[in-house]
């Protein structure tokens, strides 16, 4: 049964167009069936959710423009739960905006912050470190985020570098962190690998509603005194005035730097569920499996003959062939067709945005 104290926060407003044409700034990743299995990756975040926190506890933070996608596909949140940022700010605003209102209704709250756009294989593994996690942050100080373990030596995540050397004595799966690393070089990155006490920053945190409060008035007092000044407004007729003439005041800027690398109680629980950001088509070549000759495939009726490590993704088409390919994105929606080396798809961004 889920812990009435227990609250989700899901960050939404991003606006990428890497898997184009799937996904477009009018309707970017989170909202769309990346994996071809009827559920979309911001459903399928609540999803796993299931048994940990209460409907009512689910608060999305997004753009205006995404907030009928979020009603649609998420119809059980409640309307005070979707919180609309009038611009983009990064993450320590959009994470302060949701804790203050959080607090001002539910001041014991356990909170746990995720991306709307993340893959996890292994949902039971990640409910089983979930709720260990979320039992560490109940009644503590601490801040604590997962660490994915790497399989590679992987140039596009930032790290956490933890002290395995001693555990935490209230949880042993959960170490101190000593310090963050920005996105490396692919032979800094090798050496971390070599390493056993370096992990993949996921960008999901847990922590107590009131440590994160604190955090921002010692750390962000400019970002703290803007939604100390609006919570006499929250969930009224007037919040989203406020929140549109402050809200863009904040200074723009990450979590991890206006918070994590500047706190003291900073905790890593290191973790393997099969995570990926899906921030490319090729991670999403890496997450799903693959036929005898590397393939992946999502869509019904697809046909392959000399084809081998291509990822295809042709859910709206009748039939599907394709000859001859070696590494590539075959890719289609509403009328549009994407061919291209997976070794080139840091291009498809650009054209996307052209269009």
């Amino acid at each position: 049964m889920a812990n009435n104290e227990n609250h989700l926060v899901i960050m939404a407003g991003g606006v990428g167009s890497r898997f184009w044409p799937m996904s477009t700034s009018e309707k970017p990743k989170q909202f769309i069936d990346v994996l071809g299995c009827g559920r979309t990756l911001i459903q399928l975040t609540v999803d796993r959710f299931s048994g940990i926190c209460p409907v009512e506890n689910i608060w999305v933070v997004t753009s205006e423009k995404y907030v009928d996608l979020v009603k649609e596909q998420l119809p059980d949140i409640p309307d005070d739960n979707i919180l609309r940022e009038p611009c983009r700010r990064n993450t320590a605003p959009c994470i302060a905006y949701v804790s203050w209102k959080i607090k001002s209704r539910s001041p014991k709250a356990n909170i746990v912050v995720t991306p709307s756009d993340h893959v996890i294989m292994n949902v039971a593994e990640f409910q089983r470190v979930i709720t260990s996690a979320m039992s560490f942050t109940c009644d503590s100080d601490a801040i604590l985020t997962l660490g994915m373990k790497p399989t590679r030596p992987e140039t596009g995540y930032g790290y956490i570098e933890a002290d395995l050397s001693v555990a935490s004595p209230v949880n042993k799966e959960i170490y101190r962190v000593d310090s963050f690393k920005e996105k490396p070089d692919i032979d800094t990155a090798k050496s971390y690998i070599e390493q056993n006490n370096y992990f993949w920053n996921s960008g999901i945190f847990i922590w107590n509603v009131n440590t994160i409060v604190n955090a921002f008035r010692v750390y962000q007092p400019a970002i703290a005194k803007v939604f100390e000044n609006i919570t006499k407004y929250f969930y009224t007729e007037q919040e989203q005035e406020m929140i549109n003439r402050d809200f863009p005041t904040c200074e723009s800027i990450s979590v991890d730097y206006a918070i994590l690398e500047k706190a003291e109680e900073i905790f890593v629980f290191p973790s393997d569920f099969g995570w990926s950001d899906l921030g490319t088509w090729g991670s999403l070549y890496e997450q799903l499996p693959h036929d005898l000759n590397q393939n992946v495939c999502i869509g019904n009726n697809i046909h392959l003959y000399d084809t081998y490590n291509c990822v295809i993704h042709t859910t709206q088409e009748k039939k599907v062939v394709v000859m001859g390919l070696d590494a590539c994105i075959v890719a289609e929606k509403d009328n549009t067709l994407l061919i291209c080396k997976l070794s080139e798809e840091q291009k498809i961004k650009l054209f996307a945005e052209d269009k």
